[in-house]
């Protein structure tokens, strides 16, 4: 028998999650840059397409109607409604992704994560990114420059909204040092690629192997 077709496995769906501020965005970054075979799941979402967007790039900008249409047939793995605008993951392209081997990066919060679990928890690996300190983190966003008081404010409240979730994951992460995260990350991709029975024909392989190995033997 052809022996390339038994390496052929499944993609995973990676899950980053973490409280704004606590580095994921630069981790996630990092991981498409320099990891083979990850891609990420690009969201559909009813808000204005922003002038530093593109189309299929940073999301699919789509009408509330169509967004309501994926939602009711079920087109959508997870949603949700931030700031009056709706934002969800369609299940095609994520589905062709991981038939075709190629694992998913996900940066979604703990809510559209509960909803992948529920979904396709057998494809899902999830990891929680935590800040070092409560202190470091505001540090981190006042670093940023980008955000008021009043905004900063909001985020830190969120945070403390958001990380009790942590016990939700399979992974976490305490973003101390960021390549030393990156590093984790890195190596939770690869074990997770090297464990999980993802190859739909491997019962039929080992039965296969184990018929061949009593040929051999008799």
């Amino acid at each position: 028998m052809n022996a390339a077709r038994y390496i052929a496995r499944r993609g995973i769906m990676l899950v980053v999650s973490s409280p704004s501020g606590a580095g994921k965005t630069t981790l996630t970054r990092n991981l498409l840059e320099q990891q083979e075979n990850v891609s990420l799941s690009i969201s559909v979402t009813t808000r204005a397409r922003r002038a530093s967007e593109i189309d299929g790039v940073h999301y699919r900008f789509i009408s509330k109607h169509q967004f309501e249409v994926m939602r009711d047939t079920g087109d959508l793995l997870e949603f949700a409604e931030v700031h009056g605008n709706f934002y969800g993951t369609p299940r095609e392209p994520v589905e062709k992704a991981l038939a075709a081997g190629r694992d998913v990066l996900f940066d979604i919060d703990w809510q559209g994560t509960q909803q992948l679990y529920k979904k396709m928890r057998d494809d899902v690996v999830s990891v929680f990114v935590l800040p070092p300190s409560a202190v470091e983190l505001k540090a981190r966003l006042e670093r940023r420059a980008e955000d008021s008081r009043e905004t900063i404010a909001r985020r830190l409240r969120n945070a403390a909204e958001e990380i009790p979730h942590w016990t939700e994951y399979d992974y976490v992460l305490i973003n101390s040092d960021l390549d030393k995260s990156f590093a984790r990350l890195r190596s939770i991709l690869t074990s997770e690629r090297l464990k999980r029975v993802q190859r739909p024909d491997l019962e039929e392989f080992v039965a296969t192997l184990l018929a061949d190995l009593k040929m051999l033997a008799p």
